[in-house]
């Protein structure tokens, strides 16, 4: 859709990108050591946002190496050389690693090569060695400047012309190592190969009863043998910043018999390649795999990932993760003063934030240096909250403590699923179900939703019951759209006959609904004044209470690879105009991150009126870029954007309005948007924010406990939710206020901020919001 008419809030403080202009500025992308998925988007971004606002933006090719050699490496791009890439694994300029550059003799001729083009501000994609080195050439510039105009190279006037350089950061390393940036581009793809394969494996390892022993990706940084261990629910995991306690081989070797002994027919053993014991000796696969084999005498395979993880294409996570920080690179570049010192554009919760370089720099070496010291409790810290989090997490899951050991409550905590399945539904019943018994409830599962809350279909649920349950998809409970209205009587004859003190509602929308409901019966019957609280699960992501729904991700990765495919095919048959159907209700969201993550031209959302005017106007574009090198066209639609532009009215008119010019096609994705395995984040969310439910449910019995409190406050019926940085519980009778129940969406939803960014990288003026922006912050060890 045009876009002038986005929605802007209002405001006299807010300041928008059209007061930015890079109009004589130039600005150099490169990307620097090793490679990963995402970066392509990320060049992407930087090269339309840079010529969108009127800068040159040119691709250095091979890393620092191009700069150094100049010449053909350093070549300006335009806006249909980054067309194609978004789905490209890997990175098209190149990367390489480069000796020249780490002499002043080097920088000296790199500094030389840009001048002869006017480039004054650099867009780093790398890790921390690659950023590391752009702030010294932005330190020594100056210095760099006046050899080369005393050499004769340059003369007085470019020395003032370009006095300074500006250097922003991006993260793209799939470790996910470093630090102040909750996650760096490429880590979610990384994760995601790694879940493919253990998928795979699980499945043979099965079968015969077999150990696996994975070695994945991390020299220095666990977070991906950790993450993949939570989202596969394995037996044990060997992290460098976490070594297990002496004596391990024994722990680990009871852990597996008692696992076999529990009817569990199969191990997986997850070890970071830079896994080492407290002393700081390696402990590596080979070396389990003979004590799995010499103490135990398993059927025990090594399965080593190694590049496999940095290939594939770019997950939909890491493409919008990109796309937003290449946005915001430019925009910190056109910011810029001589003052101002480099910084990194970073993600802390769903916020894009700029936190200065050297900090991050200073922060990832110290990870490095308590574990070189031994102080592996600091190592964790200062990796952050969220991996501490994810460390806690997994123990708890993962190792249960024999049954006499657990102190008792004697109460029973239920957990349904309510509303239309979403993948990572099971990943949440298991953690609450875990961590409910860790914390001495007896757990119950209500089967089939209220429907089955009605009828009675309640029973215990214990430890090894949600074994495996991580990697499945919909839900095995059992889920239905039915509210609690017309059943409470029958609901809270169940509660009393089976003596329920708390409730763990999992699910989307009709969740919420069915939440108030009982929230409303509490007066009438006294059994809902226990806490409740739900867990918000729904591909449609229209939870009131939070940014993100479990099952979301996994939408948006179905939506992406349909996309790439059908892209595939229009560029195949040329002049092509694919319009496809999208999941969400009245709730826009996959439909614009899946335009932001495909690369659409266009996304039509309930959420921004459009009319016959946005249409043609869309129509126009597309004539337009038919005339250019990209000869086809991706149109997304919501499902319930508009009663009268249908999906079939708009195919109609674009058919007629394209005929000689274009052909169309349609596609309405359907119900695979709710199926297949759930991604890693979903995984990964679905286990951490069931886990925090749990202990939110544990801390309200306790308070209650041995007084038989009645539960009568708006604070125990919450919804817990991830809001801007932080995970929190809202109630939900104030919810109410911000919800649109007509159209079952929050009033006000975060994602809309992105929506200018989908057209302006398609090519499209766009009302930008940038008040944001600007600020650089400082890192907090702690950072969510």
């Amino acid at each position: 859709m045009d876009a002038d008419d986005s929605r802007a809030p209002k405001g006299s403080l807010r300041k928008f990108l059209e007061h930015l202009s890079g109009a004589g500025k130039a600005i150099g992308v490169l990307t620097s050591g090793g490679d990963a998925q995402g970066m392509n988007a990320a060049v992407r971004a930087v090269v339309r946002m840079g010529i969108y606002v009127g800068a040159k933006v040119y691709f250095i090719y091979e890393g620092y190496q191009g700069m150094v050699d100049g010449g053909s490496n350093i070549a300006e791009a335009d806006w249909e050389s980054v067309s194609s890439i978004l789905q490209v694994g890997g990175t098209i300029i190149g990367s390489a690693r480069c000796q020249a550059f780490r002499t002043r003799e080097g920088r000296l001729k790199a500094a030389c090569n840009l001048l002869q083009r006017g480039i004054t501000n650099l867009c780093v994609i790398g890790g921390d060695g690659s950023l590391t080195g752009a702030n010294l050439f932005r330190k020594e510039w100056s210095g760099l400047l006046e050899e080369l105009a005393r050499n004769g190279q340059i003369d007085k006037e470019a020395v003032q012309k370009y006095a300074y350089l500006n250097v922003v950061g991006m993260v793209g390393s799939i470790d996910n190592d470093f630090c102040g940036t909750d996650m760096t581009i490429g880590t979610d793809s990384a994760l995601h190969r790694i879940i493919e394969v253990v998928d795979a494996i699980m499945t043979t390892a099965q079968s015969h009863q077999r150990t696996f022993v994975l070695e994945v990706m991390g020299r220095h940084c666990g977070y991906l043998a950790l993450v993949s261990a939570l989202a596969c629910g394995a037996d044990w995991v060997f992290l460098p910043e976490s070594p297990p306690e002496e004596g391990w081989e024994e722990q680990m070797c009871v852990k597996l018999s008692e696992n076999r002994a529990r009817k569990k027919r199969l191990n997986i053993i997850i070890v970071a390649e830079g896994a080492i014991d407290t002393q700081n000796k390696p402990i590596t696969s080979e070396k389990i795999k003979e004590l799995v084999v010499t103490q135990l005498g398993y059927d025990t395979r090594v399965t080593i990932l190694g590049h496999v993880q940095r290939g594939g294409t770019p997950s939909a996570f890491d493409r919008i993760l990109a796309s937003r920080m290449g946005v915001e690179a430019v925009i910190a570049l056109l910011e810029a003063t001589p003052d101002t010192p480099a910084c990194v554009v970073s993600l802390n919760g769903n916020h894009a934030v700029r936190l200065p370089l050297m900090e991050c720099v200073q922060m990832t070496q110290d990870v490095q240096k308590a574990m070189d010291e031994r102080r592996f409790q600091d190592a964790v810290r200062l990796r952050g909250r969220s991996f501490a989090g994810n460390l806690n997490t997994y123990k708890r899951l993962a190792i249960k403590l024999p049954d006499d050991q657990i102190p008792k409550t004697n109460c029973n905590v239920a957990v349904i699923n309510v509303g239309a399945p979403a993948a990572g539904m099971n990943a949440a019943v298991r953690s609450a179900v875990r961590v409910g018994i860790a914390d001495g409830h007896r757990m119950l599962a209500i089967y089939d939703g209220f429907d089955g809350f009605a009828k009675g279909q309640i029973k215990e649920i214990g430890w090894t019951d949600v074994g495996g349950w991580t990697g499945q998809g919909g839900s095995i409970l059992g889920t239905k759209r039915v509210l609690p209205g017309r059943y409470l009587d029958e609901i809270a004859t169940q509660m009393r006959t089976h003596s329920i003190n708390a409730l763990l509602i999992i699910g989307g929308f009709e969740a919420y609904l069915g939440l108030l409901e009982l929230s409303a019966a509490r007066e009438k019957h006294e059994e809902f004044c226990v806490p409740m609280v739900m867990v918000p699960a729904t591909v449609s992501n229209n939870v009131p209470g939070s940014d993100f729904s479990i099952g979301a991700d996994t939408a948006l990765n179905t939506i992406t690879d349909t996309c790439d495919r059908i892209k595939q095919s229009a560029s195949g048959t040329k002049r092509r105009v694919f319009i496809i159907e999208t999941m969400g209700g009245y709730c826009g969201y996959l439909a614009n991150m899946g335009g932001l993550a495909a690369g659409a031209d266009a996304a039509y959302i309930f959420e921004e009126p459009f009319d016959i005017r946005d249409l043609q106007s869309n129509v126009e574009h597309l004539t337009e870029k038919m005339k250019t090198t990209i000869q086809r066209g991706l149109v997304l639609r919501n499902e319930s954007c508009s009663e009268n532009y249908t999906t079939d009215f708009i195919y109609q008119l674009y058919s007629e309005e394209g005929k000689g010019v274009f052909d169309c096609r349609k596609n309405v994705l359907g119900h695979m948007q709710q199926g297949g395995a759930p991604s890693p984040f979903d995984r990964n969310f679905g286990t951490k924010i069931s886990a925090r439910a749990m202990e939110w449910i544990t801390a309200k019995l306790k308070e209650a406990r041995g007084r038989g409190k009645k539960f009568t406050t708006d604070d125990s019926v919450c919804v817990l939710g991830i809001s801007k940085r932080n995970v929190i519980f809202q109630p939900v009778a104030e919810l109410k206020k911000q919800t649109d129940f007509e159209h079952r969406i929050p009033k006000e939803q975060w994602w809309l901020k992105l929506r200018p960014l989908m057209k302006i990288l398609a090519k499209y003026k766009a009302s930008y919001d940038v008040s944001d922006s600007g600020q650089l912050e400082h890192v907090q060890p702690w950072s969510v």
